[in-house]
């Protein structure tokens, strides 16, 4: 009997040549609709599904595969006597290769002015139908549903390689692929309906590429994107120089792309461990950069710095004149490239959605399970802010304590972020006790703590943080507040004429 392959392709990259071969190695084409012109318009004797079937297509398409004298060929156990003793009866052929792909569904999702209608039509029932099929059956035949194993499965069929071993890596990528294909689909209705935390929560990402180890060396890793970033993932960046991210440049530089995201006016962020270093704003991005990098001169080196404005010429001298693993920016001047591109170990990265603002959800994966929740990307409203105490910051206060509540949210709790002018002069990250934190962040800070305003990320268990800040000076402080001993808290800023404003809204990050 000879053999015979279905083909029913969307993407019909390679499909010529593909089929080609197939007809050398003595197959019989079937094949439905543009892929079937296609493979006539090339010369190749296709012939089409209604001819197997004996039924026409109908609903414009949409009924042409679902049929028995398909559906039996791809089903059949080609080893089990009983099998083919029914497809006989029935008049049915079996197949030996099936090369399918489907709708272009995210392609379309793509494309915000699809319509509904647009989208519907682009969901698939007859190609994943004869793929599961197909790739169930595995023992009796061969699945093909990329593309770029089209050579290889020609090889193997020429040199007769195509072992069981062979069609269940096709068959398990099959699979891959319609669980992908299904988990767009469902995204696209939950987000359709507004439901955002169905019982069953099916996300899906696409490889982006292997590294060459995870957090450290002995721990293997890949970097997989979501099939929709949004602008301002850094998955969606061009880079321009330098070896190719690791692990953890990606974990540091998403937080680095976070914190950068809080701020309109230039600003530069420098990380180090997904905690900032040193944050900064100023009249242009050159100014910001000089405060983030005073901000922390010793720790900024062999960190990561990200920029909300172009590198222009006199950025980058000042960015070359230290160690630093990535530079990301909406841009790159021609000058400032020609001048980073002469380190050899920087990586520059364009991201030119930098400032994208669109919500996302935040998935942290635990032993056995993920956790998901909303983005803490709720804007501050000052409207909504207490002032607790016996003084009002000033205006200028106010400006900085704005900029700390921005900047602290970023720093790992529990977290004290000290801030003066729009820059960063003193961060406590990480640790058990606040006011371990505070010590940290006013030590780093020194001379400079003097007339600085404080940021904490929660509320003040007890009045030693505050007791703490006033003997160096701080003037101001913002924080959640809703301890028990709020009242404690309020006493001491009285006492040394510190301003203290509670925002009613905690931003731990662990």
């Amino acid at each position: 009997m000879r053999k015979r392959a279905l083909i029913s392709v969307s993407d019909k990259t390679g499909l010529v040549p593909f089929a080609e071969g197939l007809v050398k190695l003595g197959y019989e084409l079937i094949s439905t609709g543009g892929t079937l012109r296609t493979l006539q318009e090339a010369g190749l004797p296709a012939i089409q599904v209604a001819d197997v079937t004996g039924f026409p297509e109908i609903l414009d398409g949409r009924v042409k595969t679902l049929h028995p004298m398909i559906h039996g060929g791809l089903l059949a156990k080609q080893d089990d006597d009983n099998h083919m003793a029914q497809l006989d009866e029935a008049g049915i052929a079996p197949f030996n290769l099936v090369c399918v792909n489907l709708y272009p569904f995210k392609e379309t999702l793509k494309n915000e002015d699809a319509t509904t209608a647009e989208m519907i039509e682009q969901i698939d029932i007859g190609g994943p139908s004869m793929l599961r099929a197909a790739a169930k059956n595995y023992a009796s035949l061969t699945v093909v549903v990329d593309p770029s194993d089209y050579e290889d499965v020609l090889n193997d069929l020429a040199k007769d390689t195509n072992d069981l071993q062979a069609r269940q890596r096709l068959a398990a990528k099959v699979f891959t692929h319609t669980a992908h294909y299904d988990a767009l689909i469902a995204q696209y209705f939950n987000d359709q309906i507004g439901n955002v935390y169905p019982n069953t929560y099916t996300v899906t990402y696409e490889k982006s590429s292997k590294l060459r180890y995870g957090e450290n060396p002995h721990q293997e890793a890949a970097f997989y994107q979501a099939p929709l970033a949004p602008a301002h993932s850094l998955a969606q960046a061009e880079q321009l120089h330098g070896k190719a991210l690791s692990y953890n440049n990606i974990q540091d530089a998403d937080a680095a792309l976070g914190m950068l995201r809080e701020f309109d006016a230039p600003a530069a962020v420098a990380v180090k461990h997904m905690n900032p270093c040193g944050i900064g704003c100023g009249d242009d991005i050159l100014a910001a950069y000089e405060k983030a990098y005073a901000s922390d001169p010793v720790s900024i080196f062999g960190g990561i710095v990200a920029l909300n404005r172009e590198v222009t010429p006199a950025l980058a001298e000042k960015l070359s004149d230290i160690f630093l693993e990535i530079v990301i920016a909406p841009d790159f001047s021609e000058g400032a490239l020609a001048t980073l591109t002469q380190k050899q170990n920087i990586r520059l990265l364009k991201l030119a959605g930098v400032t994208d603002r669109r919500p996302v959800h935040k998935l942290t994966s635990v032993t056995g399970g993920v956790l998901i929740q909303d983005a803490d990307d709720q804007p501050f409203d000052r409207a909504k802010a207490v002032c607790v105490t016996d003084r009002q910051p000033t205006e200028q206060e106010w400006s900085d304590l704005l900029f700390a509540w921005k900047a602290v949210k970023h720093v790992k709790s529990n977290a004290i972020l000290l801030a003066k002018d729009g820059q960063t002069i003193g961060v406590g990250a990480g640790q058990m006790n606040r006011v371990g934190a505070a010590k940290i962040a006013l030590e780093q800070a020194g001379d400079q703590a003097k007339g600085c305003v404080m940021g904490s990320d929660a509320f003040f268990p007890m009045p030693d943080t505050v007791e703490t800040a006033a003997k160096h000076g701080v003037t101001a402080i913002i924080q959640p507040g809703g301890s028990k001993r709020d009242q404690d808290s309020i006493d001491v800023c009285n006492q040394y004429g510190i301003a203290m404003i509670h925002t009613g809204m905690r931003h731990f990050k662990h």
